[in-house]
């Protein structure tokens, strides 16, 4: 039962059932449909079957969709691609066109009028670089710097620019509308630019009534990384997304920015998920570089929440064994991890609370006496994620009536929600602890185990008892 959650991303190579069943049975958490490449139709067939496997193994997989925000892709190409050599001029058209080796068109009509001569263009994540000479009324004229493949609706950026533009497209709403309507658990905001982009999201969610989805913004460029602070406030989380990323700014400032989120997220309690190339190599080869297994494990012991899965799982060869190496990675560095400063470091941060107070108390022993597990219940999940900010060497079993809760601690560190009966007296409390303790966790006699919540659970509305028992 490793802590860090993993996040597979679904496309062809992984959108049967089956395969899905296997992707969770060998560590997958949270599915994520990206909603630049995936429609509407594709969205459910993945959703129902999801919740079949849920319903049929007793289990939680949470749902995460990707909108696809204020990016620029390229159009079709010829036979899907086209080779581009050092040193050609090329023309990039604002109205929609079959490109070829001479010229290709752009999802953002109005970048002729945001860009400048001399400017740098880069394509699929950097891997081919324009430089802008000339601007035309309708094309802008470019000369390719290196050679490369591109192929249709491939990434395009322009580091440093603001683009006169609203945050969200019509298409944006209506994908807002469609997650609403799925009732999924997590939405992820592509190209935060400032806090009040996710405002605005947060907004329409109050219209529809829906608290439950969660907000997770991508720090993909400069403007996201000067406005950080009030980002991570207003959201349940962040998103390093290293590809958009590590074109916006120069990539070697991605691991030390990498690092900063993650810290920042742990302080304050929000959720932070590391994404883009975990382990590419595994797209077309069963063992992954010994580079890839490094940044895996360091994100690990870094202290993140989640790390996630792209290429890998949509269109790679091998999903179930790129989930099965992720987990194995995951599950040695959780051994390395300095839990002692973690606890530490959000021991100073925390406000003093009654249940930040109790919180910490809980893990504290749970190290000190070797505890097996932690059973916290809760009515919103509050209660779970606050242990989980403590970071806890042990698992913490959050068990809530309410499905929702459940699925909405998917992404929490160490946090496995089991859904039970409501619990009406302390006795309920104790009675599923043990049983959880024993039958699903396999906890043996002499075993030790520390219960947590609030309770009376209708009257409280903070944590206020906690427990130590020996199995």
């Amino acid at each position: 039962m490793n802590k860090t959650k993993i996040i597979a991303t679904i496309g062809p190579a992984s959108k049967d059932k089956e395969t899905l069943k296997q992707m969770f049975l060998n560590g997958m958490n949270v599915v994520r449909l990206n909603l630049s490449h995936s429609t509407h139709e594709f969205c459910k067939e993945i959703i129902s079957n999801i919740r079949k496997i849920n319903k049929e193994l007793g289990v939680n997989i949470g749902i995460m969709m990707d909108l696809t925000g204020p990016d620029i892709r390229v159009g079709t190409f010829e036979d899907g691609e086209a080779k581009l050599n050092k040193g050609d001029k090329i023309k990039i058209y604002m109205e929609e066109i079959v490109g070829d080796n001479t010229k290709f068109s752009v999802s953002y009509h109005n970048l002729i009028k945001d860009i400048k001569c001399y400017d740098y263009i880069k394509l699929d994540d950097g891997k081919i670089e324009l430089k802008v000479l000339d601007k035309k009324d309708n094309y802008l004229l470019c000369e390719v710097k290196n050679s490369g493949m591109i192929k249709d609706h491939k990434s395009l950026n322009v580091p440093g620019i603001k683009f006169s533009r609203s945050f969200l497209s019509d298409k944006d709403k209506k994908d807002i509308e469609f997650a609403n309507e799925m009732d999924i658990d997590f939405l992820s905001l592509s190209y935060v630019g400032k806090h009040e982009d996710v405002l605005e999201v947060k907004d329409i969610f109050k219209k529809l009534n829906n608290n439950h989805i969660q907000l997770i913004a991508k720090i993909e460029n400069e403007n996201a990384l000067n406005d950080i602070d009030e980002i991570i406030r207003v959201s349940d989380g962040v998103m390093v997304a290293r590809g958009d990323l590590g074109v916006e700014i120069p990539m070697e400032r991605v691991p030390g920015i990498q690092k900063m989120l993650i810290s920042k997220c742990h302080t304050v309690g929000k959720t932070s998920i590391v994404a883009t190339e975990m382990l590419a190599s595994m797209e077309n080869v069963i063992r992954p570089t010994r580079a890839e297994v490094s940044d895996v494990a360091n994100a690990v012991l870094d202290g993140t929440d989640a790390i996630m899965l792209s290429g890998e799982t949509t269109v790679g060869k091998y999903p179930i064994e790129t989930i099965n190496m992720m987990s194995r990675i995951a599950n040695v560095a959780e051994a390395d991890i300095n839990y002692l400063d973690l606890l530490d470091k959000t021991m100073r941060t925390e406000k003093q609370d009654i249940t930040g107070s109790i919180s910490y108390s809980v893990v504290e022993c749970a190290g000190r006496l070797k505890c097996s597990a932690i059973i916290a219940t809760t009515k919103t999940g509050y209660t779970a994620r606050k242990i989980s900010r403590f970071r806890p060497t042990c698992p913490i079993i959050a068990l809530t009536p309410d499905e929702k809760v459940v699925r909405s601690l998917t992404l929490s560190f160490g946090v496995y929600g089991k859904l039970v009966k409501e619990m009406k007296n302390f006795d309920d409390i104790m009675k599923n602890a043990y049983d959880i303790s024993k039958n699903d966790l396999g906890i043996n006699s002499g075993e030790k185990i520390i219960i947590t919540g609030g309770y009376p659970l209708e009257l409280v509305k903070s944590t206020n008892f906690m427990k130590i028992d020996e199995l």
